[in-house]
Parts: structure tokens; C-alpha cells; sequence
């Protein structure tokens, strides 16, 4: 095999066994459609990827086995480049939409649920994940970290300052993080609105929905860097 590939003659060699009425001419005429595209070298030789193999026994297997038009053939290729599916077992080429699962990176109504009930104390929520006094104190100051009257920090202060801490050690400072306590207090009041309702849904099923759509737009907005 070529380096980049396979040149046409190998692959209608390769093919041919399972497919024998193909000529290099029905090859040619696949690409001249756009449902494939091989490789094209400076020298003008097309050199056909494992992929391109791939693609082309789809086609003809779809051809042969299912009577499916090039029009038909263009839909289904479509999905599956969309990262799509087909389901063999029905003689369609509409693309199988995924079904939608739960993200195992949002926790669930027990995780949300737990909060310790240690009251920590500033100095000792420094110490407990090796962050020096004046950050700790950084983070009430931006609205972080809320101490009771008693100066202890409840719930979920100890993992507030190690998630800060570790974007602290990212190059993000405390005084941009007060954006994720508005972010929060606002979904908190979308919880607090929604429960309102006639229907008055479970808090903690909005509260899971609001994470759920926070993980999505984060992934999302990570995956569109790309």
C-alpha cells in the first residue's frame, strides 16, 4: 500500500471479489457525485484511505442489497458523516437520532443533596487544601466564601476554595471568580421560580435540569474552540 493510501487499481482489486461489476469507470463516477473523495497526490494519482474503503463498500453494498438511489445513498452518508447512525435492521436511510442520556459529569440529586455540616473557620479552610490565609480571605471579600456571625463557613466551603484554588493556580484570580456566585444565584432563583408555579415541580429535579444545561453550554463552548 502506498503511503497515502491505496491507488484505484488496488482498490477495485480489493473489491472486486465481493462486488464484481465494478469497473474502475463506476469508481471514477462515485467521486465525480461527491460521495467519495479520495486523496489526490501532486502527481494526479487518487490514493484511497482505509475510510475511503470503507465508504465505498457502503455504497455498493447499498446499492446492491437495498436498491438504494444515489439520492438516497447522499441522505444516509450525510448522517453518518454528522456522526450519525443507521439501524441496519430497518430498510431506511434516515439517520438514527442518538438517544439522550443522563451526563455522568453531573452529579446526581444525592450528590446535590449532601453538604457536610462542618463549620470551618477561614484559617482552616486555608489549611485544608494548602492555600495561604490572604486568598481564603480574598474569596469572602468577592462574595465567594459567606461566613456566618460566628465567622465560620458551613456547607460547601471547603470545596469552594480548593476549585478556587486550583483556578488560582490556572492564572485566574479570586476577583474573577465572583461570576460563578451570580451564575449560581441566578439558577438558584430559577429553582425558587419554577417551584412557585401551579405545577410547583421538585426543587431538586430543576436544580438537576439547570446543572444538566450548565455542563452542555460549557462542553459546547469548549468543543467550538476546536
Amino acid at each position: 500500500m502506498a503511503p497515502g493510501g491505496r491507488r484505484i487499481g488496488a482498490v477495485l482489486a480489493l473489491l472486486q471479489p465481493e462486488f464484481p461489476d465494478l469497473t474502475i469507470s463506476k469508481l471514477r463516477f462515485l467521486e465525480a457525485e461527491g460521495l467519495v473523495t479520495p486523496h489526490r497526490a501532486g502527481s494526479g494519482y487518487r490514493y484511497y484511505a482505509a475510510a475511503d474503503i470503507e465508504r465505498l463498500r457502503f455504497i455498493l453494498t447499498a446499492q446492491r442489497d437495498r436498491f438504494w438511489p444515489l439520492k438516497v445513498i447522499r441522505e444516509a452518508l450525510d448522517g453518518l458523516d454528522r456522526g450519525l447512525s443507521l439501524d441496519p435492521a430497518v430498510d431506511s436511510a434516515q439517520p438514527q437520532v442518538p438517544t439522550v442520556t443522563a451526563d455522568p459529569d453531573v452529579p446526581d440529586r444525592r450528590a446535590i443533596e449532601q453538604v457536610s455540616p462542618a463549620r470551618l473557620s477561614l484559617a482552616e479552610l486555608a489549611r485544608a487544601v494548602g492555600a495561604r490565609a490572604g486568598f481564603v480571605e480574598d474569596l469572602v471579600s468577592f462574595g465567594l466564601l459567606r461566613p456566618d456571625a460566628e465567622g465560620y463557613v458551613a456547607g460547601e466551603g471547603a470545596r469552594i476554595v480548593a476549585a478556587a484554588h486550583r483556578l488560582d493556580a490556572a492564572g485566574i484570580e479570586a476577583r474573577h471568580l465572583r461570576l460563578f456566585r451570580t451564575a449560581a444565584e441566578r439558577e438558584v432563583g430559577l429553582v425558587d421560580y419554577a417551584s412557585a408555579q401551579a405545577a410547583k415541580p421538585d426543587p431538586g429535579d430543576v436544580a438537576l435540569a439547570c446543572l444538566a444545561l450548565h455542563t452542555a453550554l460549557v462542553k459546547d463552548e469548549l468543543a467550538r474552540r476546536d
